[in-house]
């Protein structure tokens, strides 16, 4: 299995952003990728330099957010949505996505389930909880 350091995510989503910018050729999980880029403005001065993003510290304390990791959390809500992993995740988020109007909206809810069944994971030192995790994006979805 691939795992990626921080290092590549960031050089990924820069070579992404170059080939969005300049309409050239990409691959399926790049095009995937650069339909996210496109959603998120407010990154693209991040993704178009390199070495700046190789270095960047993105301090949460600070309330910084990394564009890194939150368009990294967009293909991982779009990867399980296309695989429904955990089971039950892509009627969870489709729901969601009618209830917000929004399927951009729809990810930012998961992901921030999602941060929380990972933290908690974390945390308890037990695996991540893929029934908790689909059972606070359905709350979302079904809630007045």
């Amino acid at each position: 299995m691939y795992q990626p350091n921080q290092a590549d995510v960031r050089r990924f989503f820069c070579s992404v952003y170059a080939k969005w910018r300049d309409a050239q050729p990409m691959d399926a999980l790049e095009t995937l990728a650069s339909q996210w880029v496109a959603e998120h403005p407010e990154y693209h001065a991040d993704f178009a330099d390199l070495e700046a993003a190789l270095d960047r510290v993105y301090d949460v304390e600070n309330g910084k957010i990394n564009p890194f990791l939150h368009l990294a959390m967009h293909l991982s809500v779009s990867e399980q949505c296309s695989i429904d992993q955990p089971h039950g995740i892509r009627q969870a988020v489709e729901l969601l996505a009618m209830r917000r109007d929004s399927l951009h909206q729809a990810h930012h809810d998961t992901m921030e389930a999602l941060g929380r069944m990972i933290w908690e994971s974390q945390r308890s030192g037990r695996p991540p909880d893929g029934h908790a995790y689909i059972d606070a994006v359905q709350r979302m979805a079904t809630r007045d």
